[in-house]
């Protein structure tokens, strides 16, 4: 969900630490090449730009398995829709990231006119198969990430109060579940705001009966490394949020040096904060399944599919760093530049699967750029079953 970087258009990684961890280097271990670098073996066609979430809702009060809900970013939510489609079995709801604001505040679809239509009908395609829909709202104006429209809201009552009231009717008239709120680059004074903003928030949706989700960047100190890191009060959002979705991801981000983007290793770290702060149950880890292409300092984001391509283009050997336990290779373009290329795969998943389900927290949700390694949805039902006796079963309502 959220980059280091200033983003010119939404329609890049959108991902979650973003800044919130300084640059900084995995301990260098003996990297190893894949077997007859079997990866690349791996079935092109699968499962498409995805974000997975595993939660559990408000008002549960007796023991319920793992839910999974998907989460789709506007551009290819037609692909994503089919993709939740394809797998029924392993998602029971839908979270599409499609809101925005405009400059004055206003709630609006980060998408034109023109698509309206196609992303209606993918919501409709997604209700008839059973999928309760929790869509994302993000500080999002013009295809970039604003922080006015949020800082003028946060220090103004009565703006605060019209956009609660927004919000909920926005939920009520189009018969969501929920909201999930990714309102991100905060200032260090807008803590107390913050808060307060959120437990309104909550406590308007819970009395209609729906639930919120709040987006947070990872930290493993209150402060972080960054002042966007202090206006999340971890704490407070816990206690009013039904969700807190840490964006678990940009260890190293589009303008770092070249490096993992979650070390497993801080993945853990920020887990073992986050318990001392939250509600286990309330804690979602956000898993990335994208990476970067870097030539020096200058990093773009790249799908798994498109590192694939890269390695067989130009016949790149791909490794498994293992202190991170993430897939890496080089190259040399035609132009003569040294590429860096950091991406996840189905192992990558795993090991941060199975960070999760050590640390015993509410679930995982997967932030996808693009076409997703096809192993991630066996790797997720290995280690996160929703059914079955190997299943993590919730006994607590989230509330």
């Amino acid at each position: 969900m959220r980059t280091g970087t200033t983003r010119t258009t939404a329609e890049t990684t959108k991902t979650a630490h973003s800044g919130s961890q300084a640059p900084a280097t995995v301990p260098k271990k003996p990297r190893h090449t894949f077997a007859g670098a079997a990866w690349l073996a791996a079935v092109l066609i699968g499962a498409v730009l995805v974000g997975l979430t595993i939660v559990t809702l408000r008002g549960s009060s007796t023991p319920r398995h793992t839910l999974v809900v998907a989460s789709m970013p506007y551009w290819n939510i037609g692909h994503g829709t089919s993709a939740v489609l394809d797998h029924q079995h392993a998602v029971t709801e839908a979270s599409p990231w499609m809101y925005g604001l405009s400059s004055s505040g206003r709630i609006d679809t980060q998408y034109g006119a023109g698509q309206a239509a196609s992303v209606a009908g993918e919501i409709r395609r997604l209700r008839a198969a059973g999928k309760l829909i929790v869509p994302s709202i993000a500080n999002i104006t013009g295809g970039k990430w604003s922080y006015a429209p949020v800082g003028r809201m946060l220090h103004s009552p009565e703006l605060m109060a019209a956009q609660v009231a927004a919000i909920v009717a926005l939920v009520q008239q189009n018969h969501y579940a929920g909201i999930d709120l990714d309102y991100e680059n905060l200032h260090a004074a807008d803590r107390q705001a913050f808060t307060t903003f959120v437990t309104r928030l909550a406590h308007a949706l819970h009395a209609k009966g729906k639930v919120l989700s709040v987006a947070v960047f990872a930290k493993t100190t209150n402060a972080g490394t960054d002042p966007r890191n202090v206006a999340q009060d971890y704490a407070a959002i816990g206690r009013a949020a039904d969700q807190v979705r840490l964006m678990g991801y940009d260890y190293h981000w589009g303008s770092s040096a070249p490096g993992p983007v979650a070390p497993v290793s801080w993945v853990r770290a920020v887990l073992r904060y986050a318990k001392t702060q939250i509600p286990a149950s309330k804690i979602i880890l956000g898993v990335p399944l994208y990476g970067y292409d870097w030539v020096g300092h200058h990093g773009t984001g790249i799908s798994w599919l498109q590192a694939l391509r890269l390695s067989r283009q130009y016949h790149a050997a791909a490794h498994y760093n293992q202190a991170s336990q993430t897939p890496w290779f080089s190259y040399r373009d035609a132009a003569g530049h040294e590429h860096t290329v950091w991406f996840e795969n189905a192992a990558s998943s795993r090991a941060k699967f199975n960070a999760a389900r050590s640390a015993q927290i509410g679930g995982v949700y997967l932030w996808m750029y693009g076409y997703e390694d096809t192993g991630t949805w066996s790797a997720l039902s290995h280690v996160l079953p929703t059914s079955g006796p190997h299943a993590i079963s919730t006994s607590t309502a989230v509330s």
